[in-house]
């Protein structure tokens, strides 16, 4: 078992603190989800863990190894941005090993969700068959650590359940962090919630409490 620990995580933008003070940890097994209102700081957050945004203050550990640049974070953390990000003019089918080691390789190209598409370049796909096929390849990835920011946008019920049913599947193996606005999806399946608001990530104990904030639009 793997264990990511993040401490002391700040970050402000001028005179506003986006983040304070932020602790989350996760092993591999575990499924995590952080709700927050848009601009609240979520992919802000996930960047960061990652390793692409710099941070005022910062410590993160995998296992017994501080990681301090994006090189250390190489094959142990992998990130699923918002945006696409799949070059446009590469055909699905070579796109997937450079994700993906062999055994995960194979069983892509075999997956119903990504074997009409293999013949396809990015940019003749819509948003949503660009989004399950990044998403996949994140999923399937040589990480132990899996953070994804908005894996079900643009998809349909179906297909969000597909994609659910494969983080749960490779959570046997690795540690995910999600974050997305369709928020039963993510409650669905973590095994832990946590809400970020006013800068502070706060776990979530009872649902009740975020069908509470809901009625009243505190974090969504």
């Amino acid at each position: 078992m793997s264990k990511l620990h993040i401490d002391s995580i700040t970050k402000s933008f001028k005179d506003n603190n986006i983040l304070r003070d932020i602790y989350l940890g996760c092993e591999t097994g575990q499924i995590i989800g952080i709700l927050g209102r848009n601009g609240v700081g979520k992919s802000t957050l996930l960047k960061i863990i990652f390793g692409t945004v710099s941070s005022d203050t910062q410590f993160i550990r995998y296992n017994d190894k501080v990681l301090k640049s994006i090189s250390d974070r190489k094959n142990r953390i992998a990130y699923l941005p918002q945006d696409i990000f799949l070059p446009k003019y590469n055909t699905i089918k070579t796109l997937i090993p450079l994700f993906c080691n062999k055994k995960n390789t194979d069983l892509l190209l075999t997956s119903d969700l990504i074997r009409p598409f293999l013949s396809e370049k990015p940019k003749d796909l819509s948003r949503g068959e660009q989004r399950v096929i990044e998403a996949l390849m994140i999923i399937y990835s040589e990480a132990d650590f899996v953070l994804l920011d908005e894996p079900f946008h643009s998809l349909s019920p179906k297909i969000s359940a597909a994609l659910k049913a494969a983080i749960i599947e490779q959570s046997a193996y690795k540690g995910f962090i999600i974050s997305d606005h369709n928020y039963q999806e993510v409650l669905d399946i973590s095994h832990q919630i946590f809400l970020l608001r006013e800068g502070y990530l706060k776990q979530i104990q009872d649902l009740k409490e975020l069908i509470f904030r809901k009625a009243f639009n505190l974090y969504i």
